[in-house]
């Protein structure tokens, strides 16, 4: 059980998602892409250049100092693995180091097939303004792109960043309540999936509320799940919906849990309960990002992040 928990939240090496949107209000600002990949160099090529003023890209990390140097570059977007078989995104923290010994103000935003908290806290206190995971949501990446620029346009040294206007869930003072409240508000910026381990009544759910209102997904209702409340039998009905005569009893079509999270935020509880079978599923759908109902062959695109709550930390286990 353990085995799949790990890969799902230890992220997948996935393909780009293909160009959806429509043109939007053109801003002004020239910003960088650095990637090895030339696919997904010509992909937000072509999706940004929609949006921004001037995009330039570099497919090799060693002409990141030269291209800022000649140009004057606005935002960075900066792959964080460049070496065939190596996924510690060393590489893109050593070289989000060098463009900050040189331009120090530069937002620097993350980009990794192989996302997971760690690596995200470890960017964010590196000093990257934002870390998003492949394949990106469009619409969601070109939001962070604005607001980072927007921040960095308005951005003084005596400015303090305000959290959304709903009042905080975690309230406290002491030391270990101090950590917890400085991560919780660093991972929720990024969009990597979350696994919460801790004992029955320690407030998982809580902290899982508290990510999602921090997180750009705050403006759509996060939905939960108990997964030891769901029988083996009812979880993809539950999860992934069913169509009308999908199975005995089935009179109407229902929309699943991943469905009606579009968008926003998913937490799933008590999910060591799975069986690996079970588990299996659920990494298909983080890997692919879209589902099928029971009862249908039609295959649904979904944009969600996955916050789990485990009541034994599982990682040890391995």
């Amino acid at each position: 059980m353990c085995q799949i928990i790990r890969r799902f939240f230890g992220g997948a090496s996935l393909k780009p998602i293909p160009l959806l949107l429509k043109k939007g209000i053109m801003q002004h600002g020239t910003i960088l892409i650095v990637d090895d990949n030339k696919s997904v160099l010509t992909s937000l090529e072509l999706l940004l250049e929609r949006e921004f003023e001037k995009i330039r890209t570099v497919s090799e990390p060693d002409r990141i100092l030269p291209v800022l140097d000649r140009h004057a570059i606005d935002l960075v977007i900066l792959d964080m693995n460049f070496s065939v078989g190596f996924n510690t995104g060393n590489e893109g923290l050593f070289w989000l180091q060098r463009i900050h010994e040189v331009k120090p103000e530069l937002p620097v935003i993350m980009l990794t097939a192989y996302g997971n908290v760690d690596l995200a806290v470890k960017s964010l206190k590196s000093g990257a303004a934002d870390f998003v995971l492949k394949p990106w949501n469009n619409e969601s990446l070109i939001k962070k792109i604005r607001t980072t620029l927007q921040e960095t346009k308005h951005k003084s040294p005596a400015r303090t960043v305000k959290g959304p206007d709903e009042p905080a869930m975690i309230i406290g003072r002491s030391p270990a309540m101090m950590k917890i409240i400085k991560l919780v508000t660093k991972v929720a910026k990024t969009d990597a999936n979350i696994l919460i381990c801790g004992e029955n009544g320690t407030g998982k759910e809580m902290l899982a509320r508290e990510i999602h209102r921090l997180s750009f997904r705050s403006r759509h209702e996060m939905f939960n799940v108990d997964m030891g409340a769901v029988s083996e039998s009812l979880f993809e009905s539950e999860l992934f919906g069913h169509e009308k005569g999908a199975f005995t009893n089935a009179y109407e079509s229902r929309m699943g849990k991943f469905e009606a999270a579009n968008g926003s935020t998913l937490f799933l509880d008590e999910i060591g309960n799975l069986s690996l079978g079970l588990q299996a599923k659920l990494l298909v759908v983080l890997q692919n990002r879209e589902i099928t109902r029971l009862g249908s062959n039609r295959r649904i695109p979904i944009d969600i992040r996955l916050i789990a709550g485990q009541a034994e930390n599982t990682v040890h286990e391995f």
